[in-house]
């Protein structure tokens, strides 16, 4: 690793921790010549995910872009950002395992649904009824009754 400071390739680890839950190592690094201190991380290179919209259009996964979406459905909940960002890592984690390269919109969608579920009702249904797109209150009503019968299910 060079230095920042004045690019010399003789640097030595002087800590290394885990963070992000052990998805990342944080090094503290020493130059050799130069004494400049400097922090590196380093974290394993994932092939990048392709998600495909309902319209056929394909884009770059996002951890930030669906960390949004549930940041505006959660808003004036009780849910911690710390708990919104386990959640886009729990459905990173499982998007990965299926080792495809594309995913579609729908089912990440139908994933960040069954999280909300159980982390908060309102934030559920806020978020289900953009993704949805409820158009009356027939639909919105549907999707509640789903929420009780399931409740039900789980309490039985």
């Amino acid at each position: 690793m060079k230095c920042s400071q004045c690019s010399c390739d003789d640097t030595k680890v002087i800590e290394s921790r885990d963070v992000a839950e052990g998805e990342s190592v944080r090094r503290r690094r020493a130059c050799v010549v130069c004494g400049y201190r400097f922090t590196t991380y380093e974290r394993v290179e994932r092939p990048q995910l392709i998600v495909v919209k309902n319209d056929g259009t394909r884009q770059l996964f996002s951890q930030q872009k669906l960390l949004a979406g549930l940041y505006r459905a959660c808003e004036k909940t009780p849910v911690t950002s710390l708990q919104l960002e386990k959640l886009v890592r729990s459905i990173e984690h499982e998007l990965y395992a299926c080792a495809d390269s594309e995913v579609s919109s729908g089912k990440i969608g139908e994933m960040v649904m069954d999280r909300l579920r159980e982390l908060d009702e309102v934030a559920y249904v806020r978020f289900a009824s953009v993704y949805r797109r409820f158009t009356d209150i027939a639909s919105f009503e549907r999707e509640l009754s789903h929420i009780r019968k399931h409740k039900q299910e789980v309490t039985d």
